[in-house]
C-alpha cells in the first residue's frame, strides 16, 4: 500500500516526493537537486570574487560553507528563493524539524552569519546578514506601487562581490 501526502502552498499542490502540480502540469522538483544547485552557483560565484570556500563534512551544521575574507569567517546559509508574489522573491529563514512527533521551528541566530540567497528567475544572488533577516520567511522586492519602510529592496541586498 502506498500513501501519499499532499499539502497546499501559495496554490500549489506538493507531496512528499516534491511533485508540483500547478495549472494543470505537472513538474517534479527533486528539493535536493535544487538546493544543491544552488550551493555550486554561491560557490562559484564567491570564488569567481576571490573568497576562499571551507565545506564542511557532513550535513549536522546549521552553515552550508564557510567563506574567508581575507581571514574574517562568516557561517553562512545557502538558501533558494522563490516567487511569492509578482514583483517579490521569498525565503525560509528558519529550519523545521519533527523529533519525537513534535513539531519544532528554530531561527538561525547565533549559528549563521549570513544567507547568501539565490533567485533562480534572474540568477541574482543576495547577501542579507543575520542580523538583518527575518524569523521565518524574508521577502525581497524588486519593485512595489509604494515606497514603505518596512519593505526590503532586493537590490539593498544584492551580492556584487563585497560582503
Amino acid at each position: 500500500m502506498t500513501i501519499i501526502v499532499y499539502f497546499v502552498v501559495n496554490d500549489y499542490i506538493y507531496n512528499h516526493q516534491s511533485i508540483v502540480i500547478s495549472q494543470g502540469k505537472v513538474f517534479t522538483v527533486n528539493t535536493k537537486d535544487k538546493d544543491d544547485e544552488t550551493e555550486a552557483k554561491i560557490i562559484h560565484a564567491l570564488i569567481s570574487h576571490g573568497y576562499s570556500v571551507s565545506i564542511p563534512i557532513g550535513d549536522n551544521d546549521k552553515y552550508d560553507i564557510i567563506v574567508d575574507d581575507n581571514g574574517s569567517l562568516y557561517r553562512v546559509q545557502c538558501k533558494t528563493a522563490w516567487t511569492n508574489k509578482e514583483g517579490t522573491m521569498q525565503f525560509n529563514t528558519h529550519t523545521q524539524i519533527t523529533k519525537e512527533r513534535k513539531y519544532h521551528e528554530n531561527t538561525h541566530h547565533g549559528e549563521v552569519d549570513a544567507f547568501l540567497v539565490r533567485y533562480p528567475e534572474n540568477e541574482e544572488l543576495c547577501w542579507i546578514q543575520i542580523e538583518e533577516a527575518t524569523e521565518q520567511k524574508m521577502e525581497l522586492r524588486f519593485n512595489a506601487k509604494i515606497n514603505h519602510p518596512s519593505i526590503n529592496w532586493a537590490a539593498d541586498y544584492e551580492f556584487d562581490g563585497r560582503i
